[in-house]
């Protein structure tokens, strides 16, 4: 089908701030010179770079209060659905991608990292996240064009939905819409209220002054949709901020609640705490997360693999007495230094016995400094060490006990 782009856009979009969404062995054809969605002046064929119709592109995030879904400090997601650049969309596209078993397919691609991040904050309020989850791709993944079977190289069985999957959940990640309101002083309340005008501020001062679309259910804001054009496609594309293109916000002008959860949504954010601080509770005794501390601060944290992700949800660990120490395992097994790296899973045979330090830092053989080769970023995750050799980050972990 013949479509619509303006030609005219290399490099980067000025005047605008962008997405650049990190990518994870893409394997979708290639894009020179990608083109703006919605811009339309010249003719364009391949929509495998160019979204349409769908050309713009709504990332939709929920906060719900009761049920309450999700951290008591972040948002969840909703979606990432393609707006035909009028308001107006397409939905179930493609009867014979309608997937079920997502949580199989993203175990089958090795993408339990993935799979574990959806779990904390891609919630259904209902408590179905997998049929949920299965609708949002069927009703609008499906009608996303650089999501089409033929836009890859050496296509896999369900490949484009496990890229569906981890781009809306990497959008989701440059949009913190809790912690952008909390900057403005727009935190959950029973007792405050708030204008549009104030929440709007808030969130238009991260996107170069464009709008958002504010949803109220009985006069409390429980949705927001963050509207962009996509430079390219979708996969390996940029997401330019822009206005919202049909529906209009369903909040009040005055008077807007903005609920607290009520803490049963469970999960949780990577939180930044001083190193040298001891959390609440026994070291290393019990569940708890392992944080990284990095240049003096937490940066990231050990996810179940037991390596270094700086984006995602924590793992959760268990510390059980052994001697005069302790063991660890996550989900993945018992955890231990192999081959001089930490690590969790099968390879450990035997699990590693460590201590702590006075200031509640994992140790092994009598020091509390780990090493990674670099600070990972975005989807990247780096392995840490027990030795420095051929190694130039220094790092500390640091017991955060959940019991």
């Amino acid at each position: 089908m013949l479509q619509y782009g303006d030609g005219a856009f290399g490099g980067s979009v000025p005047g605008h701030r962008v997405a650049h969404i990190p990518a994870f062995e893409r394997t979708t054809v290639s894009c020179p010179n990608p083109q703006l969605s919605c811009h339309n002046t010249t003719a364009v064929s391949n929509t495998c770079c160019f979204n349409a119709p769908g050309g713009q592109l709504l990332q939709t995030q929920f906060w719900d209060t009761s049920p309450s879904t999700g951290p008591s400090d972040s948002w969840t997601i909703h979606g990432l659905w393609p707006d035909h650049c009028d308001g107006t969309f397409d939905s179930f596209c493609d009867e014979s991608r309608q997937y079920t078993d997502i949580s199989g397919t993203l175990q089958d691609f090795g993408r339990q990292d993935l799979l574990d991040y959806m779990n904390t904050y891609w919630k259904d309020a209902g408590g179905d996240d997998e049929t949920f989850w299965e609708h949002e791709w069927g009703k609008h993944g499906t009608c996303i064009s650089t999501f089409d079977t033929d836009c890859y190289v050496n296509y896999q069985s369900k490949e484009e939905l496990v890229d569906f999957l981890q781009d809306t959940v990497n959008l989701f990640k440059t949009l913190p819409t809790y912690q952008w309101l909390a900057d403005a002083g727009i935190t959950p309340s029973t007792s405050k209220t708030y204008t549009s005008a104030q929440i709007q501020s808030a969130l238009e001062s991260q996107r170069d002054g464009h709008p958002v679309t504010l949803g109220c259910s009985s006069g409390a804001l429980d949705e927001v949709w963050y509207h962009f054009n996509v430079k390219g496609s979708v996969q390996t594309g940029q997401f330019v901020p822009s206005d919202p293109d049909g529906s209009k916000s369903t909040c009040p002008s005055t008077g807007i609640k903005y609920l607290p959860k009520s803490g049963s949504g469970g999960g949780s954010t990577t939180t930044t705490t001083s190193a040298g601080t001891s959390p609440t509770g026994s070291p290393f005794s019990g569940k708890g997360y392992v944080n990284v501390v990095n240049g003096g601060s937490q940066n990231g944290c050990l996810i179940s693999a037991g390596v270094w992700y700086t984006s995602g949800t924590c793992a959760t660990y268990t510390a059980s007495s052994s001697g005069s120490g302790f063991t660890l395992s996550s989900s993945k097994g018992n955890c231990g230094v192999v081959s001089g790296s930490f690590t969790c899973g099968s390879s450990v045979s035997s699990p590693t016995v460590f201590t702590s330090s006075s200031s509640n830092q994992l140790t092994y053989s009598g020091s509390a400094s780990w090493y990674a080769s670099s600070v990972p970023s975005g989807s990247d995750q780096e392995t840490v060490y027990s030795s420095s050799s051929g190694h130039s980050v220094t790092v500390q972990l640091q017991w955060q006990s959940l019991s």
